[in-house]
């Protein structure tokens, strides 16, 4: 018997069920894999890769050697099992071609989310000081942190079915599931691998930051030297001591004009000469 409800619907199938095993699914604490005597419960947080802006919803999966149940949170979820779920299968069959459909569009999820990163990668680096490019580097480790996480719970899924250590599954089915558990293993590489990419745009773009402001820093200091020696000329002869001939010369407010400029000029071509301006 194969059948796809919500979670307050469990009642419907008591009668194929012990009640021991409803009340434990109905507290919501069900592992990931969970392997007793006759039955097998699996339970993940289903994410839909294709929205990001949505978020997960539990999905609990009851098998036997007779029943095949999928219990949904919501009508999301439920409309989701309905459309992966095959129907005229064997239960074995039934499930595994749920997971296939599952898993079906997420090498192009994938693709088209290397892409973004990429492209906005190199928009940066075309037009630098962004100020929402750290933003969208923290939403793309959320992104991927999520589906690490989604990944993993069907890894192990696919593990321990495609071990079947109470002999529920045939041969067939297991070989099948190893090959699930292969392409999850091949998704959650790639997320570790965006992962490790993103980490890799956000140190070179922090890199480029703090370039830009030594950069800044350097025309500050440059400026700064510029101007000390005018600062100290216009102190010292602020001080107006009747000692300082240059006070009453007839010449000396020129001379003092040409002075600045030619310290200015100096300071300027030497900072030049090194390459510091």
């Amino acid at each position: 018997m194969q059948k796809i409800m919500l979670l307050d619907q469990m009642k419907e199938v008591q009668a194929q069920m012990d009640e021991k095993v409803l009340n434990y699914l109905w507290q919501g604490k069900t592992e990931t894999f969970e392997e007793f005597a006759d039955f097998y419960l699996l339970a993940f947080d289903w994410y839909d890769v294709s929205s990001p802006e949505t978020g997960t919803e539990k999905i609990l999966i009851y098998l036997d050697r007779e029943d095949l149940f999928f219990f949904c949170e919501d009508e999301r979820s439920l409309n989701r099992v309905r459309e992966t779920a095959a129907e005229g299968l064997d239960n074995e069959s039934a499930l595994y071609q749920f997971f296939t459909n599952l898993l079906k569009c997420d090498t192009d999820s994938l693709d088209a989310f290397e892409a973004a990163v990429t492209e906005e990668e190199n928009s940066v680096m075309v037009r630098t000081g962004r100020y929402n490019y750290m933003n969208h580097i923290v939403d793309y480790r959320k992104e991927l942190l999520r589906r690490k996480r989604y990944y993993e719970q069907l890894v192990a899924i696919f593990e321990n079915l495609a071990d079947d250590d109470e002999k529920l599954l045939t041969r067939n089915a297991q070989r099948r599931f190893f090959n699930l558990q292969n392409r999850a293993e091949r998704f959650r590489n790639t997320v570790l691998s965006l992962r490790e990419y993103v980490t890799q745009m956000r140190e070179a773009y922090q890199a480029q930051i703090d370039l830009q402001q030594n950069e800044l820093m350097r025309l500050f200091t440059v400026i700064t030297a510029v101007f000390l020696p005018l600062t100290l000329l216009v102190g010292w002869y602020g001080m107006n001591f009747q000692g300082m001939p240059e006070l009453t010369w007839k010449y000396g407010y020129p001379a003092v004009i040409g002075l600045s400029a030619l310290i200015s000029v100096g300071l300027i071509l030497w900072f030049k000469w090194k390459h510091w301006f």
